[in-house]
């Protein structure tokens, strides 16, 4: 897997938008690149339709977690 997003993408993403199909298939499609879920979706009424959320995460390669991990 490529250490960057494709695209000049962020590394982190929160999708929005009314719950419906369109909503899922971009959360599907940012997945498919290789993004991966974080935290859990989020909903509210906006007093006409259901808002949802979800943030994305590019996965770290490892050689920069250990990089991290060893600044801790």
């Amino acid at each position: 897997m490529p250490e960057d997003p494709p695209d000049g993408l962020p590394r982190y993403r929160l999708l929005t938008g009314p719950d419906d199909d369109l909503f899922c298939h971009r959360v599907s499609g940012a997945l498919a690149l290789g993004y991966q879920l974080y935290g859990s979706p989020v909903a509210t009424f906006n007093g006409e339709r259901v808002i949802v959320g979800q943030a994305l995460l590019w996965p770290a390669s490892s050689a920069r977690q250990v990089s991290a991990d060893q600044r801790r």
